[in-house]
């Protein structure tokens, strides 16, 4: 049985890689298209449920445009639907913001009007270097706020300590709002790890069984959750308990999720 989170056909179209594999009335090979707006929901239908969210800069493979929705593929395999006029022709993005957020301003000036709030990761191109700022094709960035795409972070938990206090979004995967996988999923990537979207994909294929003692680091699943280890005893994590992206005692998170009836967890990974 296919996974319609990861399987890019919807009974028209279907990608060519699937020929053969899934009905479909064709298969076509896709084009790119680059996300034009800060946070997009990525939607499991058109006006459908929100499964994760794509952030601008973000370089996506388009299989259909039909009715102002289009049908696409982002770079962690995950597929959905966006609104057509939340895509752009790509761009050659060469940064992304390396802070929980930042304005691009429209002007050189940081008491100028902001063009637009940017949340981390979101990817920008940079047109020209100015003194304090950095010129992009969404307007004057902070040069402390960029770091270059070449040079991803080196630790997912300092990535996702970046994440403590946001609040909680189901599906949520930007600093306005997240939720436990997408804290997972923008840590490592960021840190240049691939990383699906959903605790149940990432379980699958992050890193490697933990026997003993938990590290700073280690990624402890549950049916249904996951969370970061900080240190051997406390976990940060995006939460509907607190709302919040918070630090909890580990053994405090197992009892509540024990409690609430998802059992303890099934799987610890090292990266």
């Amino acid at each position: 049985m296919t996974d319609h989170r990861v399987t890019p056909a919807n009974g028209r179209v279907a990608a060519m890689s699937l020929a053969g594999k899934v009905k479909a009335e064709s298969y076509v090979t896709g084009w790119p298209m680059m996300i034009n707006r800060p946070v997009v929901d990525f939607l499991r239908t058109p006006d459908g449920a929100r499964d994760r969210q794509l952030l601008i800069g973000a370089i996506i493979t388009v299989f259909e445009d039909r009715q102002g929705w289009s049908f696409v593929q982002a770079a962690n395999g995950y597929v959905g639907y966006v609104r057509s006029e939340q895509l752009s022709k790509p761009l050659a993005v060469s940064h992304f913001v390396g802070t929980m957020a930042t304005h691009a301003y429209s002007e050189e000036d940081f008491k100028s009007e902001p063009a637009m709030a940017l949340p981390f990761a979101a990817r920008v191109q940079v047109l020209n270097e100015r003194r304090n700022f950095w010129e992009t094709n969404v307007g004057y960035v902070s040069k402390k706020h960029l770091r270059a795409v070449d040079r991803p972070f080196l630790d997912p938990i300092n990535v996702a300590q970046i994440h403590f206090g946001v609040p909680y979004l189901w599906g949520g995967d930007s600093t306005r709002g997240i939720d436990c996988s997408g804290l997972i999923s923008a840590s490592l990537t960021a840190c240049g790890i691939p990383c699906p979207g959903d605790s149940d994909l990432q379980c699958d294929v992050v890193g490697t069984d933990v026997q003993g003692e938990l590290q700073r680091g280690d990624i402890v699943f549950w049916t249904g959750h996951v969370g970061m280890m900080v240190d051997t005893e406390t976990m940060l994590h995006a939460s509907a308990t607190p709302m919040a992206t918070v630090y909890e005692p580990v053994k405090k998170v197992i009892a509540r999720v024990e409690v609430q009836g998802h059992g303890g967890p099934i799987a610890r990974r090292r990266l």
